[in-house]
């Protein structure tokens, strides 16, 4: 039998092994080239010159779904490993400083969707960096970073709330959510969820129904963004929220409803003025990524 020397073996390059790992996790083509930064074309170029490089088929394709193949089953276990250890070799060299602990905080909306995203690729580029999070309402997260009790933290304000507008990072829609096919809108006055004194997204949906005339009570409010999805699927209530956070079994509701245009607000982040490299380094990391919109769709998705 003919030995095949190492010399001879092809490299699996980092970029392409991310790029299987991301389609394997994902289940999608589309999906993993949003994650990975890439096009759907490039994506599958990439695929296609690995499976040519091992001589197997790594991926079942069907019109619905991609599933791995026993041979990209195999592959799987090592790509995992190989970049694991890429990680871990970089950082010791190139960024030995990047260890410690970074305080980051962030919204209960954020939280949630937004912040998985980010924590996995914190991970994954600075495996010996621990981050600790606190969830909080937005005054209590600049409150924090001002005594220094956080590192960084993202909040939600209105336009001209910031101090400073380079803290922007990223802008969303404020929607009116009811349940779908639910009633609450209809009623006289309007049932309304808002979440506690201090919460922009509930200043701006009262000045909106008060402008605008509407009869209006508070029917529940709640601190968490959780219990307001709670007051609208009971159908109890409509309440303010990021597009972003509509469910399923939601609707916005606009003004054929007979509800006030609630417009955007803005994501920012703040650090402390006496921010070490690794904060930095995590603030530069987090406005590049909630900067591409790729990005937050897909984890907005998942």
């Amino acid at each position: 039998m003919k030995l095949i020397q190492s010399a001879n073996l092809p490299l699996l390059e980092n970029d392409v092994l991310r790029t299987f790992v991301a389609i394997s996790e994902t289940g999608s083509f589309t999906a993993a080239a949003e994650q990975v930064f890439r096009t759907p074309s490039a994506v599958s170029m990439q695929i296609k010159k690995l499976e040519e490089q091992l001589s197997v088929s790594l991926f079942r394709r069907d019109a619905r779904s991609v599933s791995l193949t026993p041979h990209g089953e195999m592959l799987l276990s090592y790509a995992k490993r190989m970049l694991a250890l890429s990680n871990e070799a970089v950082s010791r060299f190139l960024m030995p400083e990047m260890n410690g602990v970074v305080r980051l905080g962030a919204p209960d909306d954020i939280g949630e969707l937004i912040l998985p995203g980010i924590l996995m690729h914190l991970s994954q580029t600075w495996p010996h960096l621990a981050i600790e999070v606190t969830i909080d309402s937005s005054i209590a997260l600049k409150k924090a970073i001002d005594e220094k009790r956080l590192d960084v933290t993202l909040f939600n304000f209105l336009d001209g709330v910031a101090a400073n507008p380079s803290m922007r990072v990223m802008t969303e829609d404020l929607v009116w959510a009811g349940k779908k096919h639910g009633q609450a809108h209809l009623k006289s006055p309007l049932p309304v969820s808002v979440w506690n004194e201090g919460c922009i997204w509930r200043q701006r949906a009262l000045d909106e129904l008060t402008k605008q005339g509407t009869t209006f009570r508070i029917a529940y409010f709640c601190g968490h963004h959780m219990g307001q999805m709670a007051a609208i699927r009971a159908d109890i209530a409509v309440a303010p929220l990021a597009r972003f956070l509509l469910q399923d079994d939601m609707v916005e509701l606009t003004e054929h409803d007979g509800l006030p245009k609630l417009g955007t607000y803005d994501i920012g982040i703040a650090l402390r003025d006496d921010a070490s490299a690794p904060v930095n380094a995590v603030a530069d990391y987090v406005r590049c990524v909630l900067g591409d919109r790729s990005f937050v769709s897909h984890c907005m998705a998942a």
